[in-house]
């Protein structure tokens, strides 16, 4: 059975007053970048502060389910951060309890969040992300004269179409200008063509003034009264300034929701799975009736077939029977008019099966994005306790608290999530990838890397350990490693300095004899490196007697023989044997050719390197004999005068 101990209510109260925190830093973030891409529909409009303040209202409540898992992965990974940099973490561990058992308070917490961001989107995000829509669609339409884009129709203004090719910012001039005016009536539309023009709002916001410089209008005047309309179809004008009053309320009137019913994402799962049954049954009637109709037009019932078949083999019947002499036999005009038949009857059986395929392309996006968006609501709560999984065992395991390091972790995290997330939402929604896997890409790669991180902490293990992964890149790259010892300020054992030197003297022999029996120099033979492999004992010892005599010095207060210690190379002892420990990828190696090539002559210079550092340790053992021998007969000296002093 769960119990409250004092430690849960510790941790908690730490991991609350900064997930509180966090979560409103979150929010605001998210809020700015998604300000960002709708500030043009905010500038320079005359919105009231009311209408201001619901936008500024649905759209904190929208990024709400955002900014949750982005305040739990920053508000624990500060929270262990913290533990670890006071030691509070290593008190815990040393009482006995494990860092899985340190977590519990905070799963619950965690849990308990990710079942209010369910919620949340389930039922306050769909009205919330309702309200946005038809505020941001309202404000298009209001000043319409800062929202016309360059070099597509703008159909923002009733019974008008304006095409505009530039637009001067600072101005507000439009350049070559095309203007379609539409009517009750078919035949009383107008078009407008001229070389520049400026719109405005009148004072009371109800009408749009468009002025026009050096540009030509055609109106069709069928629907007039003419007596002779055949000979005046359109009428003409030529103008060097025109001033056009458009109807137009330009204050702030919120539009239709039924633009947006579409929209799965202003629905709940229970409205989502009833609108997609229903769209599934519309779009199914529309494919059957396609199918019907191309059976009709391509595979015509059987009798027809019959009567179509009797014809073609009665034509056919005939001696020699070849269509293209029947259409050799055409005359000019009746070939082209074959000619331009066929092709308009082909260019239009595709213009019918592009005109179904868009509709039946939009059915299917529907139903996807429903589809996406009631997957969306699980995953987006699932990612609380992935990013507490993710951010808990980071803290504990980089041990720094704070703004600092916590953040930048947060945001490679979040940006990480973030690319995968929208990378496979775009490709699902495209029909490009399945919807399982557009939306369960970001969880498959962020679940095993919470594992991993929870696993790496509760083993005390140093993921993060900037000397470790330096140490490891300089082994695999050659690169020397410095030996860096310093002097003891207390010392409790002296070294055995007699002992040393008899050890570094026999070493000096052994590195002679072996210098003499193996020409390090020359290159080493390939079927021994790759295929027959034969350690070498005799470096290894000497390694390890080295760094016994080493160590042991290391006691020493002699400023000679601490220079000498650091002088000491570190040795490669197998790299130059062969380029790996086991056997098959050696071979697998040399099988390489490429490959094969560089290890073969890295090995060679591990052997030119190993050559030069058993000339230097026996330089430096040479130099430290010395000094241990002067070093004991001053010692020597020393006790000779203190007897003779005593006698």
């Amino acid at each position: 059975m769960f119990h409250i101990k004092k430690l849960d209510i510790f941790i908690a109260k730490q991991f609350g007053m900064l997930f509180a925190g966090t979560f409103f830093i979150s929010l605001f973030v998210l809020m700015m970048q998604f300000l960002w891409r709708y500030v043009d529909e905010l500038i320079g409009k005359g919105l009231s502060l009311e209408v201001l303040g619901q936008f500024f209202w649905y759209m904190s409540l929208m990024m709400v389910p955002q900014a949750l898992p982005l305040a739990i992965l920053l508000s624990s990974l500060i929270s262990y951060g913290n533990l670890g940099e006071s030691s509070e973490l290593t008190a815990i561990k040393s009482a006995g309890i494990s860092l899985i058992q340190s977590f519990r308070g905070l799963i619950v917490i965690s849990f308990l969040v990710a079942l209010g961001s369910f919620f949340f989107q389930n039922n306050v995000g769909p009205s919330a992300q309702k309200h946005i829509a038809q505020l941001l669609i309202s404000m298009k339409q209001k000043s319409p004269e800062l929202e016309i884009p360059e070099g597509i129709f703008y159909d923002g203004i009733p019974q008008t179409n304006l095409y505009v090719e530039k637009k001067d910012l600072k101005t507000g001039h439009l350049y070559n200008i095309m203007v379609y005016r539409m009517t009750d009536s078919y035949e009383d539309q107008a078009i407008i063509l001229a070389d520049s023009g400026m719109l405005q709002s009148t004072a009371e916001k109800k009408h749009l003034v468009l002025n026009l410089w050096n540009g030509e209008w055609f109106e069709n005047m069928r629907s007039q009264e003419m007596g002779n309309s055949a000979s005046v179809p359109y009428r003409r004008e030529t103008f060097a300034h025109k001033h056009i009053v458009l109807d137009f309320d330009g204050d702030f009137n919120l539009t239709d929701m039924a633009g947006i019913s579409n929209d799965a994402r202003t629905k709940s799962i229970s409205k989502i799975t009833h609108d997609k049954d229903s769209l599934i049954h519309v779009y199914d009637s529309v494919g059957r009736a396609y199918y019907k109709d191309a059976q009709t037009v391509y595979y015509p019932a059987p009798r027809l077939q019959r009567a179509q078949l009797k014809e073609a083999e009665k034509i056919a019947s005939g001696k020699n029977f070849n269509i293209d002499t029947l259409f050799s036999k055409l005359t000019p005009d009746q070939r082209r008019m074959a000619v331009d038949q066929a092709l308009s009857t082909v260019q239009q059986e595709v213009s019918d099966l592009e005109f179904k395929s868009m509709i039946t392309s939009d059915g299917d996006k529907l139903i996807r994005q429903h589809d996406i968006e009631t997957i969306n609501k699980f995953t987006l709560a699932l990612t609380c306790l992935i990013f507490f999984f993710i951010g808990a065992p980071l803290g504990a395991i980089i041990r720094k608290g704070g703004l600092g390091v916590p953040i930048i972790v947060s945001v490679i995290v979040f940006i990480i999530y973030y690319i995968l997330d929208n990378t496979g939402y775009r490709m699902a929604r495209q029909g490009d990838w399945a919807i399982w896997f557009g939306k369960g890409l970001s969880p498959a790669v962020l679940i095993p890397m919470a594992i991993f991180f929870t696993y790496k902490a509760n083993n005390d293990s140093t993921v993060f350990n900037a000397d470790m992964y330096r140490n490891m890149l300089m082994k695999m790259l050659g690169l020397r490693i410095q030996r860096s010892i310093a002097g003891k300020e207390v010392i409790i054992n002296n070294p055995d300095y007699a002992k040393d030197a008899d050890a570094l003297s026999r070493m000096s022999q052994q590195i002679a004899e072996y210098s003499r029996s193996h020409n390090l120099k020359s290159p080493p033979n390939i079927i021994k490196v790759f295929f027959r492999y034969h350690a070498d004992h005799t470096v290894e010892n000497i390694n390890d007697e080295l760094e016994n005599i080493i160590e042991d010095l290391g006691n020493t207060r002699n400023k000679v023989i601490m220079t000498e210690l650091n002088k000491y190379p570190v040795l490669a002892v197998k790299a130059h044997t062969r380029p790996f420990d086991r056997k098959w990828l050696n071979i697998l190696a040399a099988l390489i050719v490429p490959a094969g090539i560089f290890f073969y002559f890295r090995m060679w210079r591990f052997r030119l390197r190993l050559n030069r550092d058993l000339r230097t340790i026996v330089s430096c053992n040479e130099t430290i004999t010395n000094e241990i021998h002067q070093l004991l007969g001053h010692t020597a000296i020393a006790k000779e005068q203190v007897t003779t002093n005593k006698q």
